[in-house]
């Protein structure tokens, strides 16, 4: 490959190639209705998962505004994932709590039967 031109012209394709990252617009779009539904079942940022989630959405954004597309794009996903696993913790922690309570009332009842016979 002694052709310069031919260099310089893969060497331009390689560039563009890279460079030409579509917008994450709808990963962003997905990931700020995951971070929502994941406040709206009570994940706040007092939740690691939920702090992740936000910041790196932020982060995100910014990256978009300075059209960094790909890195924007890993952060959107990565924030997505952080979301719901948050939202995944939030629930899973509202569902033990229904079931110690279920507990707790199905214990009342067989004392209250016991004491009955």
């Amino acid at each position: 490959m002694n052709n310069p031109l031919l260099l310089c012209t893969l060497a331009g394709l390689a560039m563009t190639g890279c460079a030409n990252a579509p917008a994450p617009n709808a990963q962003l779009q997905l990931t700020e209705q995951v971070v929502a539904q994941a406040a709206s079942v009570g994940a706040d940022n007092q939740l690691a998962e939920m702090k992740l989630a936000q910041d790196k959405l932020a982060l995100a954004q910014k990256n978009m505004g300075e059209q960094d597309y790909k890195r924007a794009r890993m952060l959107a996903e990565q924030a997505e994932l952080d979301a719901r696993l948050a939202e995944s913790k939030v629930l899973v922690a509202k569902s033990e709590a229904q079931l110690a309570e279920l507990r707790s009332k199905i214990a009342g009842l067989r004392e209250q039967l016991g004491a009955q016979q």
